[in-house]
């Protein structure tokens, strides 16, 4: 019998996230090399455009529709993709590594009695299985992977693996009409912030640390991310100070991300920071200490004094975008 790959599809505010895309195009890739089926299985209320996702190479997604599942209710999630998992003899379930991911893995693993391995950064088919990588100790260390287990849950960290189009094939969408459900959760009202990009997602990411010196400083942060079309992130000192919300926090205790260029200023380099972000393609660190351990991992540093050095580089880069 041939293997079964599952992948879950995140959504938020009706709209399937660009990490769960990654997912299932590296789903597609590996069920190439194992010979393997592919499907897709969601959960919420109305999702716009979802038989798009056909176009990352699933042929058929199963959509779980109650109005009340909208958004994430942990319990009713994990039941009912453990259930399709089990019931569909899937040997595997993909997901992205974001904070829903996170949480939901886990407890369809326990309910599946799987296997799971966690923020995977790496994967190859070797003698028809698949080799994780991952790194441990944050980020000191990577570890190699092999369940053993017959159901196998795996999340993926976002932003390192391309959403690329495979096909112009639109995908079978199955609606499943859920009547009930477990959560006597209301969401209210919910509060986003306008054109803030989220800093697990985003491609360019300037964050700014305990070098900035005052809440009022990171004014000059919010124009340079503005320029680049980049997000905001923060280190955790600027956050338990009470300068940045704990959603642009970068590091262990904070968000995993990994863009194509981050750019630290005025940020040490922490062990616990590094954890987070060391994974980004391209690192530029801008710190007035020479010997700051942010600069043995950057691509390129700059030592000097960021208030000096980022109203420049914004005057610059304006420069350049009006040519």
């Amino acid at each position: 019998m041939a293997e079964k790959i599952l992948v879950f599809l995140e959504q938020r505010n009706g709209q399937i996230k660009k990490a769960s895309l990654e997912v299932l195009k590296l789903a597609y890739d590996i069920s190439v090399k194992l010979n393997a089926e592919i499907e897709a299985a969601t959960v919420g209320s109305n999702i716009e455009m979802l038989e798009d996702a056909g176009n990352y190479g699933v042929k058929k997604i199963a959509h779980f529709r109650n109005e009340k599942l909208g958004y994430y209710a942990p319990n009713d999630y994990s039941k009912l993709i453990a259930d399709y998992t089990d019931k569909n003899n899937f040997t595997y379930l993909l997901l992205s590594n974001t904070s829903l991911g996170k949480d939901l893995a886990p407890r369809v693993a326990v309910k599946l009695d799987a296997g799971i391995a966690v923020d995977c950064t790496e994967v190859s088919v070797i003698d028809s299985e698949l080799h994780l990588t991952r790194p441990v100790y944050a980020g000191k260390i990577l570890c190699e992977i092999r369940l053993t287990s017959q159901r196998k849950v795996i999340t993926f960290r976002p932003n390192i693996f391309k959403a690329e189009k495979v096909s112009d094939d639109n995908a079978e969408i199955i609606l499943n009409e859920i009547a009930e459900v477990s959560t006597n959760n209301k969401v209210v009202e919910v509060k986003t912030s306008e054109n803030k990009l989220d800093v697990t997602e985003a491609d360019i990411i300037v964050s700014g640390g305990r070098g900035l010196k005052e809440a009022e400083n990171f004014g000059m942060i919010e124009e340079l991310a503005k320029v680049l079309g980049a997000a905001q992130g923060a280190s955790r000192a600027v956050v338990d100070a009470g300068w940045r919300p704990h959603s642009e926090q970068v590091g262990q205790t904070g968000k995993t991300v990994s863009p194509s260029l981050y750019i630290a200023i005025g940020i040490s380099g922490a062990i616990q920071h590094l954890a987070g972000m060391r994974s980004s393609k391209y690192i530029v660190a801008i710190n007035k200490d020479k010997d700051a351990p942010i600069f043995q991992i950057a691509d390129y540093g700059i030592a000097g004094d960021a208030f000096e050095i980022v109203p420049a580089l914004i005057e610059e880069i304006k420069k350049i975008k009006s040519n």
